[in-house]
């Protein structure tokens, strides 16, 4: 589980990664946030390696950095050894990216969510893994957001039941432009993103009923899923989700005093006990203008103090993480 540490992230900004080295395999949208936390932290000593010329033309910007075209698997062994690597593929490549940068003797590794969209995927790299330290970019365990309500909630007495919903926008996925099973597999791919988020709040589930209906074309397990359970720390919970209807991602979760809501996700609002008042409760991110979580986690990557107060999610948690969507969803296990 992650632990506690609103006031340590929010003062990451006065850690000192100037000597740090970072490559990034992968130059899409996401390598690109990273680019932006890497400047955040002062870290110069970046190279981006990527293989689509249009994706790798946008990462100029940052003229500091150093831009290789050619792939990882032609190029990684090129590269002089950093103190970090980053793997921002896509998803359907994450998992032979990360196989090819542990052979090349890196030891520090950061994966983008999901890790892979199989389990079996992650199982085999646990086994590859020996001394390493190779974590999945769950950036959202890393917002203020979530920190705060964990601090709020805890002093309130903890958390007594929770809600969330992963209703997704489908006119913004763009189906045809991404890999069949990646759309196949879509709760892992996106929506376990807050499901995620929620479980690291309440604990993972001990008893979970789950039931799909519906189905899309690209989708075809089920298009509104609902279920209820109670976590290992005996908190009930619940989950809705309509992929076909209105809403949007969220988590509520309730305490003896206040009902705390992260709707987005990126915010925190809370409701006192007999009101029916949302307040915004003020958050203080160490940087601005940054996707948030992103600086966070790489601070926790290259700073074991840090890592080890917090945790990150290991490559076991991501297993698991797997399997709750696997039910959730009616998914094969594969």
């Amino acid at each position: 589980m992650i632990k506690q540490a609103y006031e340590d992230l929010s003062k990451i900004n006065l850690l000192d990664f100037s000597k740090k080295s970072v490559l990034i395999i992968g130059a899409g949208y996401i390598a690109r946030e990273y680019a932006i936390a890497l400047s955040k932290l002062k870290i110069s000593d970046v190279t981006i390696l990527g293989k689509s010329k249009k994706n790798l033309e946008k990462c100029k910007e940052f003229s500091n950095f150093k831009i290789i075209a050619g792939g990882y698997e032609k190029k990684i062994s090129k590269i002089k050894k950093k103190d970090l690597v980053i793997i921002t593929t896509p998803i359907q490549e994450l998992m032979n990216a990360t196989k090819k940068v542990i052979e090349n003797g890196y030891d520090r590794i950061l994966i983008e969510k999901p890790g892979s969209i199989f389990k079996n995927d992650l199982i085999e790299l646990e086994q590859l893994i020996k001394k390493q330290k190779v974590r999945i970019g769950y950036n959202r365990f890393f917002y203020p957001s979530f920190h705060k309500l964990k601090l709020l909630s805890d002093n309130d007495g903890g958390i007594t039941s929770c809600k969330f919903d992963f209703t997704e926008w489908l006119h913004t996925i763009g189906v045809e432009k991404l890999d069949n099973e990646i759309c196949r597999r879509w709760g892992i791919s996106n929506s376990l993103h807050v499901i995620s988020m929620a479980l690291e709040l309440i604990g993972m589930p001990k008893e979970m009923n789950s039931f799909q209906s519906g189905k899309l074309e690209w989708h075809p397990t089920g298009s509104i899923f609902v279920g209820s359970g109670i976590s290992q720390k005996k908190i009930p919970f619940s989950y809705h989700a309509n992929w076909c209807g209105g809403g949007r991602w969220g988590i509520e979760v309730v305490t003896k005093s206040n009902i705390y809501r992260l709707i987005p996700l990126e915010k925190l609002f809370v409701s006192k006990k007999d009101s029916i008042e949302w307040k915004e409760v003020h958050l203080q991110p160490a940087f601005s203008n940054v996707k948030v979580g992103i600086a966070e986690e790489i601070a926790a990557m290259l700073n074991d103090k840090l890592s080890k107060k917090i945790g990150m999610t290991t490559v076991n948690d991501a297993i698991k993480f797997n399997e709750i969507a696997e039910k959730i969803f009616g998914y094969k296990i594969k």
